[in-house]
């Protein structure tokens, strides 16, 4: 597993759910693993990305969070795809999304700052773990996919009409696929030109 502090390594947000967002903080999981929140500062901009910040400012965030953050991560990972396939997921992972979703989570706020909460990072958790709970529960579940891409893991929610979206995003994964194929078609093309 690669791990990268790289603040030029972005988080991709294209997931349409803060759980499926979440559970891209560990990219490339058909290859080698990278890990998008290798220490708190990331977890920590992870949070603030997400728009889970309860301050303004740093949210404050200990190594315990990291370790407890990456835990969930799997577990939720895990009962999202268990529950994509019709399974019954591992207990354990179960028994770990419902404690987190059970603590406090963030408080929502009119004013300049969305949340509060006296744990931020933790709380911020919690709201992941129980957005979580309503995927797997709820009737969205349905829509959730898989990206396109054969080198891409990550999970969406197609929100799209005709519900046929195929790609994490088109900025991402789909226009690596549109180069592809008109890369493939050109060279096809050029192929059978020279052997006329």
């Amino acid at each position: 597993m690669t791990t990268s502090a790289d603040p030029a390594l972005a988080f991709p947000f294209s997931g349409g759910r803060p759980c499926l967002d979440f559970v891209a903080t560990l990219g490339k999981r058909h290859a080698t693993p990278v890990e998008r929140i290798p220490d708190p500062a990331a977890l920590a901009r992870w949070i603030t990305g997400a728009g889970l910040a309860a301050e303004d400012g740093p949210v404050p965030v200990a190594v315990r969070d990291v370790t407890e953050a990456r835990a969930l991560r799997e577990a939720v990972h895990g009962v999202l795809r268990a529950a994509m396939a019709g399974r019954d997921p591992d207990p354990a992972d179960v028994a770990l999304v419902n404690e987190v979703a059970a603590r406090p989570d963030l408080a929502p706020q009119l004013g300049p700052s969305r949340w509060t909460s006296r744990h931020p990072a933790r709380a911020a958790l919690a709201t992941v773990a129980r957005d979580a709970v309503l995927l797997v529960g709820g009737p969205l579940l349905e829509r959730v996919k898989e990206c396109g891409n054969p080198d891409c893991s990550l999970l969406f929610l197609d929100d799209s009409q005709a519900r046929r979206r195929r790609w994490c995003s088109m900025e991402r994964c789909g226009n690596l696929a549109k180069v592809a194929g008109y890369r493939s078609r050109t060279r096809g093309t050029a192929t059978s030109s020279a052997a006329t």
